[in-house]
């Protein structure tokens, strides 16, 4: 089948051939829907997500990848946690970057340009840098020095940017519409998303094939989120599983756009959080996230700074050493099972998106350590 960009606005289409990252509307894109693949789909001679290539939208043939993918899945009291610090740069985002560059390599793109003060640009600096692209990456003044070393020693130019987080992107896109590159934005892209749906593919071979109740998902750009609901769609469309788990987007109070809108609470303030990786006060795809959330008939849940501190000191007493980030999904997981919206007996997926070791003077600091 063809598979074409999609403005999500106006719901006009564009043939993939043509590198793009936002529609007319000055919307982010999606994809039309593919079918999804069976479990004889699979590439048993691929360990890594890459296994799942008959899934993606843009055929490869030399795929820029690190060994990122089949993180593992640990069981704690009845919860089923995700390590997705296993990956190469020590987060979720390498398996957007392995996949968008690659498709992005394949279209003829050798210089990308992303916003980001973290996990982000460090995954699009490494994954350029296995593939022979340049990267720039632009990011706050304020960020920690230590916070860019990872990007800076993969060789990624860093621009230091002025003024709030929105300034970074807005820098970048400047640029991108100057000539400097491409605008390879983890929160824009969509092949990104194609990246990040093998987690829904990659838990359900975790689970024996089969697809769990619920999966918790700490939110900032939302990037997790909506690969997760774009691949158990296409694994309900393949007839792989019989019925979507329920998505559920916790984010820290201090900075909780999603669950505000869904709240109808437009006043909710926005604050500094420890969790500073959901620290998005505007994502680009709400509204695709609040759809998402709606579809598989999830809901979303603010834990405050004290229920994440809490999390993480739970989390590293079994052995899970997460960064606060990450703890917002454990957090927001004890909040939902306390109110019994899930169920004791349901089975249950939180994703721990990176490592404690990114932010170990923080954690320290949160535990009195």
């Amino acid at each position: 089948m063809t598979v074409h960009y999609l403005d999500s606005v106006t719901g006009e289409r564009a043939p993939l051939d043509t590198p793009k990252w936002r529609g007319a509307s000055g919307a982010p894109l999606l994809l039309t829907d593919l079918p999804g693949i069976s479990r004889d789909d699979i590439d048993e001679s691929a360990r890594g997500l890459w296994r799942y290539h008959r899934a993606f939208p843009v055929a490869v043939d030399r795929p820029i990848s690190l060994g990122e993918g089949c993180t593992p899945m640990v069981d704690r009291e009845g919860t089923l946690y995700k390590l997705e610090w296993f990956s190469p740069t020590g987060s979720f985002k390498d398996r957007g970057a392995s996949v968008m560059l690659s498709m992005l390599r394949e279209q003829g793109v050798t210089r990308v340009l992303e916003d980001s003060s973290g996990n982000g640009g460090a995954a699009i600096a490494a994954y350029g840098a296995a593939g022979g692209m340049q990267v720039e990456v632009f990011a706050p003044a304020s960020t920690s020095p230590a916070k860019l070393v990872q990007a800076r020693a993969y060789g990624a130019q860093i621009h230091l940017v002025e003024g709030p987080r929105e300034e970074s992107q807005y820098a970048a896109i400047a640029a991108a519409e100057s000539g400097g590159g491409f605008y390879a934005s983890h929160a824009w892209q969509p092949f990104f998303l194609h990246g990040t749906k093998t987690l829904a593919y990659e838990i359900w071979e975790d689970l024996g094939f089969e697809a769990p109740d619920a999966v918790v998902v700490p939110v900032g750009a939302g990037t997790s989120l909506l690969g997760l609901a774009i691949g158990f769609h296409e694994l309900l469309a393949s007839g792989a599983i019989s019925k979507l788990p329920r998505l559920y987007a916790a984010q820290p109070l201090h900075c909780s756009p999603v669950d505000a809108a869904l709240r109808g609470d437009s006043e909710r303030p926005v604050l500094p959080t420890i969790a500073e990786g959901t620290a998005i006060r505007t994502p680009a795809r709400v509204e695709q996230i609040r759809a998402a959330l709606a579809e598989t008939r999830g809901d979303s849940i603010a834990v405050s700074e004290d229920e994440i501190v809490d999390a993480l000191g739970v989390l590293a007493r079994t052995g899970l050493f997460a960064e606060p980030t990450s703890a917002v999904a454990a957090a927001g997981l004890a909040k939902l099972r306390a109110a019994g919206v899930i169920g004791p007996s349901e089975r249950v997926v939180a994703l721990l998106t990176g490592s404690g070791l990114k932010a170990s003077g923080g954690i320290a600091e949160a535990l009195g350590l």
